[in-house]
């Protein structure tokens, strides 16, 4: 690859970091990361203000639950349409794509430099919520407890294993998102045709549910979720078919690299009409 182009990255990459990070239209992404905090922490001070003491076990399905429905499938999904459909989208919207268009730098190198900022950002900011979340979930229980449950029950390889979900969950779903801004005139609509194909995923033949993000992110995750538990929901978090992680790692980056492919063949054809955006 030539070293020119891995500076133009670097270039872009900090450019866009910049507006990415402290973009005031961004803000309701960071409120929804950090949501799951504020109910752990709420959970956390009235446990220690009443002097009770919850089951641990309780607590540890409670939180895959929370991680698995709500944290992945809308927080994540949705903070990453708000992170990378914009890349593109929203330097349209603002009539400033141009100025990257008349640069002497190649389409694909632009692409790539957006997405590796996007993917910082997504990553920085879902990956900090989930240390905070699970240290809000357990913040009731006294030291020896959450040691135990780190070092001898095995909590520290389930918290890598939930970090390494967000961090897989914001790889897979940035590249379909920055795919659908550079692909499509108004991404509000695959973005929601896109929601309904990873809720119905458990409902799919197996050889369809391999093009879906959720499927690979299931089969991460440490804990599956008792069917007893909220039925309705619980049937959307099983995996029928799991794949082990050595083979879903590398499934789901294969998945993001053919989409920013299809993006990158897309982005050098990409003609600018402000008129008509």
């Amino acid at each position: 690859m030539n070293p020119l182009w891995f500076a133009q990255i670097g270039a872009v990459l900090r450019l866009e970091m910049k507006k990415t990070f402290f973009a005031r239209r961004g803000l309701w992404i960071y409120l929804l990361a950090f949501s799951p905090v504020a109910l752990y922490g709420a959970h956390s001070f009235n446990e220690l203000r009443q002097g009770r003491l919850c089951d641990f076990g309780e607590d540890t399905n409670i939180f895959a639950g929370v991680f698995q429905i709500f944290y992945l499938r809308l927080a994540v999904y949705f903070g990453c349409v708000g992170i990378f459909m914009n890349l593109f989208r929203g330097e349209m919207l603002n009539k400033s794509l141009h100025y990257y268009f008349l640069a002497p730098l190649r389409r694909e190198v632009l692409l790539a430099g957006k997405y590796l900022a996007g993917l910082l950002v997504a990553i920085v900011v879902f990956s900090l919520s989930t240390l905070v979340q699970f240290a809000a979930m357990y913040a009731h229980y006294d030291s020896n407890t959450v040691r135990a449950y780190l070092l001898e029950s095995g909590g520290a390889a389930h918290l890598a294993a939930y970090l390494g979900a967000t961090v897989l969950a914001c790889i897979g779903y940035g590249s379909v998102f920055l795919a659908a801004g550079v692909l499509f005139r108004n991404p509000i609509v695959p973005a929601g045709l896109i929601l309904v194909w990873e809720a119905i995923n458990a409902f799919l033949p197996a050889i369809l549910q391999k093009f879906s993000v959720i499927y690979y992110l299931k089969s991460l995750c440490p804990i599956q979720i008792p069917a007893n538990s909220a039925p309705p929901l619980s049937l959307i978090t099983i995996n029928v078919d799991p794949m082990p992680a050595y083979i879903a790692v590398p499934g789901l980056l294969a998945l993001a690299a053919v989409v920013l492919a299809l993006a990158s063949l897309r982005v050098r054809k990409m003609e600018i009409n402000y008129a008509t955006d």
